[in-house]
């Protein structure tokens, strides 16, 4: 196996672990985005740019989901953020 082999490996393990983890915390998210875009070096790298172009792809939408993510919990954690709530 070579090097190359051994990254595109490592990439799409590792997205597969962050992906099966995200329910749990908004971090494994922005891992999961990582991921994806290691799995876009991998597929430009070996020359496959469609491959790379999706997981560029991937990598936007996991990183907005993420933003979004941290701001759903900031508002958990301080409710005065909360709009939704009547005036006091």
């Amino acid at each position: 196996m070579d090097a190359l082999t051994a990254f595109g490996l490592f990439a799409v393990s590792f997205t597969l672990v962050c992906y099966a983890m995200e329910a749990r915390a908004a971090f494994w998210t922005l891992l999961f985005a990582i991921g994806c875009l290691l799995g876009s070096a991998y597929g430009f790298l070996q020359g496959a740019w469609p491959f790379g172009l999706v997981e560029l792809a991937w990598f936007v939408v996991a990183l907005r989901r993420w933003v979004g993510l941290r701001r759903v919990e900031g508002e958990r954690r301080n409710p005065s953020l909360d709009t939704t709530l009547p005036p006091a």
